[in-house]
């Protein structure tokens, strides 16, 4: 899907590196696994484990019960250790998971043993929400054996099912893996009077696992108690490895003379509707007033061998993407907002490269959501199509896009292509380059060209070192465009160091990156001592502080913070974070647009500002969060009061509402306001396959202060869905600090898609 953009000779060499790629691999045995896969360092403490997969010539009944008399071929895997709240302690519930497969498919029974049933928690029937508010359990497969990278398939006692995919062992916020990939796999689990049981059949397909012999798997397991705020794994079950850590994964053998697992699906969609804008709309390339909606587009996902992947679309549509989250910016710097396209999302965790350590700052040289949405207004800009290869090559992780968006407005056509390579080295360890290129019809913006260099070197299991280079090219720049990085993160049970120093050039561009401030020297620094006191129901005790010092490249100080905070988890899943002293400096060089008409002036601010926090424990019906930050900010005064609750009333019915509200006294400003930012969602579940959600939200310093977001969802078989969406207001927001007036738009529209495999 190419524009007649003129190549440039950075394109070039990433299409030449690709192909070269994808057609080249290392000598590999015939299970698909790289004949010099980095080993694993075995310490004393914990021996490899490994597991005995037994073959079946028929699929045993997935039901979510272990009747069948096939489970008992199966040798049961026990042997779990906790990793919270008693490091390597024995688990106080039983569990065992049993291993069979046939010619097509791999198969888990699995038996989560509980003294109190009743104490089960499982209430969410969505797929692809988060469980952590529920009893779940979790398979991570590694099927390239790499030690880097795994599929995650996690279920709850409902049969609800969450997938992710863990890219170079890094642990998600809110559950292991990225859940931005969905994989085709059937489940379904049962609370029995002796705890709940689960079955589970992943397809080697799904896995994009083709035709082998004698395969060696990377697998761990992992079992979450919801009311004992209890984590047991099979292996790397150490407080500092966690789920995420394929390296410390165990191993599956005993798959062999499997059948052809190759992934081909052809998914098109149909789209109709109508959509109705104001006269505000008149400019940016929409038709004010009420429109039909009428299209259609395909998908085509391929697998080219084992662990990689080609995905292809025409005419793409996101129309099933969820809205974005309403946030008040309170800094002159950007707001980060997630991908929510399907799209991008799959395997994007390829595309990473932080420009940072494993924790920080936020800045990416590649942020997908610059391409196809108006970073200014937000609004969605055609996607003519684009193509996707991802995965795995012997030792080398590969991603390699293209991607080509049309007129709309003030967003000229452009083209964008982006490379990707890693190449793995010891214990997660790799080094890594990127190129971006993008091509736009705008004659005073006409391209703009991104690579880079990075590397992350794991020490000792727990000492991890990161550094970057990074270069831009931009129309008339011709210096200060490159960026450079280095750092380190260091964690033990009881002690977390990280530091890292950037110098941002001023003028460094990475137009598809997230910069959120350019002309820097960034300093960052933090320390955590995590004690864990012998006190009834108190986890642990944290005591953070942390320093960040940014001058800028000329050594004039534009941002200093320092904060120290003081927090106590509990073992019921209850904590509270207090920041004991959170001190600022800010430097603006220009005026600061934080409300409507109210700006803060030029010059050097000083403040200090206080927090307390609470969120109730997680293993009841109804939770809670509060926090209450106070103190000086700009030669002023600012309260920050916020709640968030969720009700779960049933496995089917779900509330959650947050709110904030700021109250502003800004008399360098001029102005003393208050401004109100929060939402109302219900989640309704009819079955694990049809849903229905809204969102109502709320951001008093907008004209257009209330929008809402209402869909229905069916999933009517694997990988096909029926949507029925209706939003008023905006679905993405601006990524611009200055908070540009958006126009409200009424939107209602029907997606089919129906996904066809051979």
């Amino acid at each position: 899907m190419r524009s007649s953009h003129t190549e440039s000779p950075l394109r070039r060499t990433c299409l030449f590196l690709a192909t070269v790629l994808v057609a080249w691999s290392p000598l590999r045995g015939q299970s698909g696994t790289p004949s010099q896969a980095p080993q694993r360092q075995v310490g004393a403490q914990e021996p490899l484990r490994t597991a005995q997969a037994s073959r079946v010539d028929r699929a045993p009944r997935l039901d979510g019960r272990l009747d069948d008399p096939l489970w008992l071929q199966a040798t049961p895997i026990s042997n779990f250790l906790q990793r919270e709240p008693y490091e390597g302690q024995p688990p106080t519930e039983h569990t065992e998971v049993r291993i069979l497969y046939d010619k097509h498919e791999a198969y888990f029974g699995i038996t989560c043993f509980d003294s109190d049933p009743k104490g089960i928690v499982a209430t969410e029937l969505r797929r692809d929400v988060s469980q952590e508010l529920d009893d779940y359990f979790e398979i991570i497969i590694d099927s390239s054996h790499d030690r880097r990278n795994a599929y995650v398939f996690q279920v709850n006692p409902l049969g609800t099912q969450r997938d992710a995919l863990i890219t170079e062992e890094q642990a998600a916020e809110n559950g292991d893996g990225d859940p931005g990939w969905d994989g085709v796999w059937t489940s379904e689990a049962r609370i029995t009077k002796e705890g709940w049981t689960a079955t589970v059949g992943i397809p080697f397909s799904t896995l994009n696992f083709m035709q082998s012999r004698d395969v060696v798997w990377g697998i761990n397991f992992k079992r979450f108690i919801r009311r004992k705020n209890e984590e047991d794994l099979w292996s790397g079950w150490q407080r500092v490895y966690g789920a995420a850590r394929i390296g410390q994964a165990g191993e599956l053998h005993g798959i062999s003379d499997i059948g052809s697992g190759r992934l081909f699906i052809v998914k098109p969609y149909a789209l109709t509707g109508f959509t109705h804008l104001p006269s505000s709309a008149a400019g940016t390339g929409l038709t004010p007033g009420t429109n039909p909606l009428l299209t259609a587009g395909l998908d085509v996902k391929l697998g080219l061998r084992s662990n990689l992947v080609a995905n292809f679309t025409v005419n793409t549509d996101f129309a099933d993407a969820d809205v974005d989250t309403l946030q008040f910016n309170f800094t002159p710097y950007k707001l980060f907002f997630p991908e929510k396209r399907e799209f991008f999302l799959e395997n994007a965790g390829i595309f990473a490269f932080p420009m940072y350590g494993d924790r920080g700052s936020g800045d990416l040289l590649f942020y997908s959501r610059q391409i196809g949405i108006d970073p200014i207004t937000g609004v969605e800009v055609p996607v003519n199509g684009g193509g996707k290869v991802t995965g795995s090559l012997g030792n080398f992780e590969l991603g390699a896009m293209d991607v080509d968006t049309r007129q709309l407005g003030p967003n000229p056509g452009a083209n964008y292509g982006v490379m990707r390579v890693k190449r793995s080295l010891w214990g997660g360890s790799y080094v890594g380059f990127m190129g971006i290129d993008k091509r736009s019809g705008n004659p005073l913006d006409s391209f703009n060209q991104t690579t880079g260099a990075d590397t992350r070197l794991v020490f000792f299991n727990n000492l991890v070192v990161n550094g970057f280079a990074a270069q831009t090219r931009t129309p008339g720049f011709s210096s200060g465009q490159s960026s450079l990085g280095a750092g380190f993160d260091y964690q033990t049970n009881w002690l977390e160091v990280l530091a890292q120093r950037r110098k941002v050039g001023q003028n460094f561009n990475p137009e598809v990156g997230f910069l959120v401030r350019t002309d820097c020297i960034c300093d960052y620094v933090d320390v955590n001592f995590k004690p864990r006191p012998k006190l009834r129901g108190v986890r642990d005790f944290n005591f953070e502080s942390f320093i960040f010092h940014a001058p800028n490249t000329r050594h004039v100080l534009q941002t200093q913070e320092w904060q120290s905070t003081f927090r106590i988890h509990f073992h019921n899943g209850a904590n509270s974070d207090d920041d004991l002293a959170d001190i600022f400096i800010q430097r603006l060089t220009t005026p600061f647009n934080i409300y409507k008409n109210v700006f803060i002036p030029p010059g050097e601010y000083h403040w200090e500002r206080h927090l307390f926090s609470y969120t109730s424990p997680q293993n009841r019906r109804f939770t809670m969060n509060f926090f209450e930050r106070f103190g000086t900010y700009y030669n002023g005064h600012l309260n920050e009061a916020s709640t968030a609750a969720t009700y779960r009333a049933n496995e089917r019915l779900s509330f959650s509402f947050s709110e904030e509200w700021d109250r502003f006294r800004l008399p360098v400003a001029g102005g003393t306001f208050s401004v109100v930012v929060g939402g109302f969602q219900t989640n309704y579940s009819f079955s694990r396959f049809l849903t229905l959600s809204s969102l109502v939200q709320m951001d008093t310093a907008n004209t257009q202060a209330a929008s809402a977001n209402i869909r229905l969802r069916w999933n009517y078989r694997p990988d096909s869905d029926l949507f029925i969406v209706y939003t008023a207001g905006q679905r993405f927001a601006s990524l611009v600090a200055a908070n540009p007036a958006q126009f409200y738009e009424n939107r209602f529209a029907i997606k089919y898609t129906y996904s066809w495999r051979p």
